[in-house]
């Protein structure tokens, strides 16, 4: 079973963060340039919420709000679900399931050490399937070879 760890030694420990204090626009400028779905919002090196492309579609667009004039800490998500580098993708996938939500910071020693996505759990489960429908597959050529 694939761990956080090993998925992050993959993808890359880099977490894209904001500022409560920052606009939505600027949000929405740094998701759309670093290709992700959600930020960590951080003061200092303290995770205090997330804000994603739903909580803007939610809490600014349909409301008739303006991204320019919106601060990120109106409209993040600050009960934050996580996990850590120990836990493995089935168990993430629980949370996200029973949270309702697509992105977990990476929390170790009290510290965000990175972030996973509902895509990067997804893919590495269905890695970790195919693996296991291969190695079957096998086993039973081999055992009617006999």
């Amino acid at each position: 079973m694939t761990k956080v760890a090993n998925l992050l030694s993959e993808k890359g420990k880099e977490v894209w963060s904001i500022s409560p204090d920052s606009m939505v626009f600027d949000a929405l400028q740094l998701m759309e340039t670093r290709e992700v779905g959600a930020l960590a919002v951080v003061v200092g090196d303290k995770l205090v919420g997330v804000v994603s492309e739903r909580d803007y579609a939610r809490k600014v667009f349909l409301k008739g709000r303006s991204s320019k004039e919106t601060r990120v800490k109106d409209i993040m998500t600050e009960k934050v679900f996580y996990t850590t580098p120990d836990k493995d993708m089935q168990e993430c996938m629980a949370v996200m399931t029973q949270n309702h939500c697509r992105h977990l910071p990476v929390i170790e020693n009290k510290k965000l050490v990175g972030m996973v996505s509902l895509g990067d759990v997804v893919k590495v489960i269905l890695k970790e399937q195919q693996y296991k429908i291969e190695h079957l597959e096998q086993a039973l050529l081999w055992d009617e070879s006999y």
